[in-house]
């Protein structure tokens, strides 16, 4: 943990991160130890093609094989190593047994995993927010952050929860299905209350990006919206995806000026007035063999390839294996930092989804028009 740094009004805050791209000093990964595979819910299923949707529904809440955690957890290891060699202090949640079952009196389930913070976590400034996620199993996954966010308060933070949501049937469209290619975009989730992930966000200074999706409602951007206030613009995204879920394999802004998009799911020219001046860089097509595996296993789909970590304005974290990114990013003028994470997409995600950047060295500047 960082030293304190009093000032005239107190300690300086051990969290502050303002953009994804300035001196990264200090991120919250997640953790493997216990992740369970969901329970079965529409919100879930919704999300990955049917015949997973009916595997993961015959093996909702058994522990996940070893077979993917191992590979998994000794790549995570791996990554863990090369942030600590790179300077950056590395922040780790409680272990949970997510087997355990637990409800309210509408609903029960049992959990998921914490391999995530970057979904149930989101930093602006010196605040950290605990989001209203829409997965039921994932109801209490902030409780597995508890010891560090009270550090964090304790040393000056900022810690705000959002209100809880009832996650009741009345926000879930009963009888929703996935739209196709010629219909009008629909989603799983009504307005009954404010339900929304923090990867449904990326941040660039005054300005945060954020796409409707199936875990994140128009009443869930517009309480984020007020609670920021004033100081900041929120700019929804349109998204040609069917079964949107987390903008960081649709769109992340990479440095000042510069912003990685996916063109299977965005139109680059009906990006929101405010990218207007910025660089636009295309993500290439994934690499065949990594997509192979991760239509496989992943429910993320084959865009994992642009789920890239900043360790500042030139230097990023991305898959050894999408060797495409990797000359992408050089030819961009970035400094790719190859590292494996390509078993971890069957829990959630990759480098970009595994952290949660707590700190990063900068100031908050608008860099959008």
């Amino acid at each position: 943990m960082a030293a304190e740094h009093p000032g005239p009004e107190g300690p300086a805050s051990p969290v502050g991160s303002h953009n994804e791209w300035d001196p990264l000093e200090e991120v919250l990964v997640g953790r493997l130890e216990g992740a369970t595979i969901p329970s079965s819910h529409p919100v879930v299923a919704c999300n990955i093609p049917p015949w997973a949707a009916r595997l993961q529904g015959l093996a909702a809440g058994l522990k996940y094989p070893q077979r993917l955690m191992e590979p998994a957890q000794q790549e995570l290891d791996e990554f863990i190593g090369l942030l600590r060699s790179l300077g950056v202090t590395v922040t780790r949640p409680d272990a949970v047994d997510h087997a355990r079952s637990f409800g309210t009196p509408e609903w029960t389930s049992r959990g998921f995993c914490n391999t995530c913070p970057r979904d149930s976590l989101l930093v602006i400034g010196d605040e950290i927010i605990e989001t209203p996620m829409a997965w039921p199993c994932r109801y209490f996954e902030t409780h597995s952050y508890r010891e560090v966010l009270k550090d964090y308060f304790r040393r000056g933070a900022r810690w705000t929860s959002a209100p809880r949501p009832e996650l009741t049937d009345a926000l879930f469209e009963q009888d929703f299905t996935v739209p196709g290619d010629d219909e009008p975009m629909r989603y799983i989730l009504t307005e009954f209350e404010p339900v929304f992930d923090a990867a449904d966000f990326v941040r660039a200074g005054r300005d945060l990006f954020v796409t409707r999706s199936n875990v994140t409602n128009r009443m869930g951007i517009e309480w984020l919206r007020r609670h920021l206030g004033p100081g900041y613009r929120v700019h929804e995204i349109e998204s040609r995806c069917r079964t949107p879920m987390h903008i960081d394999t649709t769109l992340l802004p990479l440095a000042p000026g510069k912003v990685l998009i996916n063109p299977e799911y965005i139109d680059p020219d009906h990006l929101p007035e405010a990218l207007a001046s910025w660089d636009v860089l295309v993500a290439p097509e994934p690499d065949p063999l990594p997509e192979r595996l991760l239509k496989l296993t992943s429910m993320c789909g084959k865009w994992l390839s642009m789920n890239v970590l900043m360790l500042d304005e030139k230097r990023v974290i991305a898959e050894r294996h999408h060797t495409g990114t990797l000359r992408a990013l050089e030819q961009w003028g970035f400094e790719p930092v190859p590292c494996d994470l390509l078993h971890y997409a069957p829990f959630g995600g990759s480098f970009h989804c595994a952290t949660l950047d707590v700190r990063r060295r900068g100031t908050l500047e608008s860099h959008c028009s």
